[in-house]
């Protein structure tokens, strides 16, 4: 087996070297980062190559990676992509030597091919803020803004630490709200299915003696047996219509003219509308406050910013603050204004900026809202359980009943015969 020689940056952020015996390069990468190394060389030791050319001509051995050809490159890949590059440059590593380092080691196909175009474009010249730009759909306005203000600040180490911590928060707050919605969306399908069996194919059986006996039904079954029917006779109709109707409000609540209304209705809900609001203000005050941090500009941060909120009505109110802070104005007074944002936020942003103090301040507005995301969001779970239970056994009650009472009426009327 060959052996490698290679040069890298430890789990405590120290250089190490050394020696491993390995079947390729990429094996022996492989090797290192399951003990925490981040590899920037690897070279065949002139033992390797000795025993490399001793076996020469016994056969052919080749490596195909296809494991990233057929999927996507997730935000946890870029987080990791950006912690990863962070760690390099604070080593002292070049920028260019840390991307062929970070290039090297990547399997997804769709992540290594883009970084190694921007590699190659560092190379002749090119910023890693314009590299990345133009690969938009790995690196969005907020990455490419931020890089380029770490850049000129000449702090891109610690942007790009930022970003990392970035990432990670956004997407730990989305898997939250993901898994909150898996039970619900779970029980729901449970429910329809069992409701759809039982009046398709179990209750026509059971209430075909009803018709024949001529007897006057009560009201819940008679009901029961018209719902029945409807759906054996025309559910060729009705799925798609349900399917249809779906695909309508979709594209109704993505339209320019029916988002507003959409979104201003979820900011009304109970629940939901708490909860939608407190998730887009966490968004905005982590996201102006990385790329303060950053060094980005306060209107052209604010303009990023409003582009990460999915509530267009909240979208609309941060426009409003940046033309206001262009003419002079304090962006808490002009948030305050609006009524979409809470007095607590309001408040806190108000003293971060008679402190100079607004960047922080926005962190802990994140950190707060995203732990009440956290509460809340297990609230609703607890709570959806047994109302979706009852809701089930409401359901499946009403058809036993309807089922069971002319049936007990038939035994009683036999009996007194």
């Amino acid at each position: 087996m060959p052996m490698y020689a290679f040069k890298g940056i430890g789990p405590t952020g120290k250089a190490t070297s050394g020696l491993r015996d390995a079947d390729s390069p990429k094996a022996v990468r492989q090797m290192l980062r399951r003990d925490g190394v981040v590899v920037t060389e690897v070279t065949m030791s002139a033992q390797g190559a000795a025993g490399k050319a001793a076996q020469a001509g016994k056969g052919l051995s080749r490596s195909v990676d296809l494991g990233g050809m057929f999927g996507g490159v997730s935000r946890t890949e870029i987080a990791n992509f950006t912690r990863l590059l962070s760690t390099l440059l604070r080593s002292g590593i070049p920028l260019a030597e840390a991307l062929g380092a970070m290039f090297e080691q990547i399997d997804n196909v769709r992540l290594k091919v883009p970084v190694g175009e921007i590699r190659t474009a560092v190379n002749e010249g090119s910023s890693l803020g314009d590299a990345l730009a133009k690969h938009k759909k790995l690196f969005d306005e907020l990455y490419v803004s931020m890089v380029r203000a770490g850049e000129v600040a000449g702090n891109l180490d610690t942007v790009l630490l930022r970003l990392a911590d970035f990432l990670d928060n956004s997407q730990k707050i989305r898997g939250k709200v993901q898994a909150a919605m898996v039970y619900p969306l779970l029980m729901l399908g449970v429910g329809t299915v069992l409701m759809a069996i039982l009046m398709v194919a179990v209750i026509p059986e059971i209430t075909s003696m009803f018709k024949q006996s001529g007897k006057a039904l009560p009201l819940k079954t008679r009901v029961l047996i018209t719902f029945s029917d409807f759906i054996r006779n025309w559910w060729f109709l009705l799925i798609p219509g349900i399917i249809g109707g779906i695909i309508a409000f979709i594209w109704w609540s993505r339209s320019p003219a029916g988002r507003p209304v959409w979104d201003a209705f979820v900011l009304k809900l109970p629940v939901v509308g708490r909860l939608s609001r407190m998730i887009n203000v966490s968004r905005f005050a982590r996201t102006l406050g990385t790329m303060l941090q950053s060094g980005v500009p306060m209107l052209r941060a604010l303009d990023t910013s409003k582009e990460i909120l999915s509530n267009v009505i909240l979208r609309k109110t941060i426009e409003q603050a940046k033309q206001a802070v262009t003419e002079g104005d304090s962006l808490a007074g002009t948030l305050k204004k609006s009524g979409h944002f809470p007095p607590t936020v309001i408040h806190m942003i108000g003293t971060g900026e008679k402190s100079g103090q607004l960047e922080g301040m926005l962190m802990r507005i994140a950190d707060d809202n995203e732990a009440e995301v956290d509460r809340q969001l297990t609230k609703m779970t607890s709570m959806l359980e047994p109302l979706m239970l009852i809701g089930m056994a409401v359901g499946v009650g009403f058809v036993v009943f309807s089922i069971l009472e002319p049936i007990m009426d038939m035994s009683t009327m036999s009996g007194q015969r």
